[in-house]
């Protein structure tokens, strides 16, 4: 278990969300619903976007590779969680613990950059579509995923290098279902202070500047809606606008709730409810409020399944 001693911690203890056997096969139940759901869909909206040509937009470009981050996101974090509710001992190694870490940062925090680099791209088109075409060129595009997926891996490795440069010895056991930063720094051997000022000037490039980016985006998007003289495009314009920002404030908000205050000595149980949405909710409503329900993807899917329904006759 975790005995107090001075030798190197080899190995970390999860205490997972339930220890009550029958919350476990729930729980286990809805997280497979929901790990199949995410897989599913980010996939389709991947392949629809490479096989059909009229995606081939900038927004498609920006689209996919969020997809593909959501993808990685839930992978690196779900099927462990579902392993560990099948058996009883829910244990990770040091190193294997530390890659979980630097794969769901990097891929975490380029999904926050892309969510910001997708509000402008929206803002340019509706703010300025005259200049759309200037403004986001394939260059600027490549250059914007470049420097998000730049971004998220400069965040992981400053954040993963301060959190492991921390001695854990003795206690191994995680109040938490994956190993989250604020949990694993509450076994750490050594004062933590330095290390939580790192990840929270972290938080401020890649959590503040971004939905400051979008708020301001959508603020002016939505100025300019509010002007058009047709009634049905402003709904329809809101509606779009009202489920993406119920995307930001459950993936930005959850995101700053855990990484953007002090570091308690205890994790509570909604703590780790809480960080069910980002890691677990928003890569599975992605793909279907930002892709399925567009007239663009449904047309693409239409056409995928009648060609494969032509091959099958």
């Amino acid at each position: 278990m975790g005995e107090e001693n001075q030798t190197f911690v080899a190995e970390f203890i999860f205490l997972g969300l339930s220890q009550d056997l029958k919350t476990q096969i729930l729980l286990f139940i809805l997280f497979l619903l929901i790990y199949l759901l995410t897989v599913l869909g980010n996939l389709l909206i991947i392949i629809l976007i490479f096989m059909d040509s009229t995606l081939h937009t900038p927004m498609y470009f920006f689209l996919r590779n969020l997809s593909f981050a959501d993808l990685c996101f839930s992978t690196s974090i779900v099927p462990q969680v579902l392993v560990h509710f099948l058996v009883k001992r829910k244990n990770i190694s040091f190193f294997a613990c530390m890659t979980q870490v630097i794969v769901f940062l990097l891929v975490g925090c380029t999904e926050c950059a892309l969510l910001a680099v997708m509000s402008y791209d929206r803002y340019v088109a509706v703010c300025k579509p005259l200049h759309y075409s200037t403004i986001m060129t394939q260059q600027v595009c490549l250059k914007l995923a470049i420097g998000s997926w730049a971004s998220g891996t400069l965040v992981s490795l400053v954040d993963t290098t301060f959190t492991f440069h921390l001695p854990y010895r003795g206690w191994n056991i995680i109040n938490d279902y994956f190993c989250e930063l604020p949990a694993l720094l509450k076994l750490a051997s050594a004062d933590t202070y330095s290390t939580e000022m790192a990840i929270f000037a972290m938080g401020v490039v890649i959590l503040l500047a971004p939905v400051s980016l979008i708020l301001a985006s959508y603020w002016h998007i939505i100025s300019t809606v509010i002007q058009m003289q047709s009634g049905e495009g402003r709904l329809k314009a809101f509606s779009t606008c009202g489920s993406h920002l119920i995307v930001v404030v459950l993936f930005y908000g959850s995101g700053i709730f855990t990484y953007m205050r002090p570091n308690s000595k205890t994790t509570k149980v909604q703590d780790k409810m809480i960080s069910v949405f980002y890691t677990m909710m928003t890569p599975m409503l992605n793909p279907i409020i930002y892709s399925l329900r567009n007239k663009d993807v449904k047309g693409a899917v239409r056409k995928l399944a009648g060609r494969k329904f032509s091959q099958l006759r």
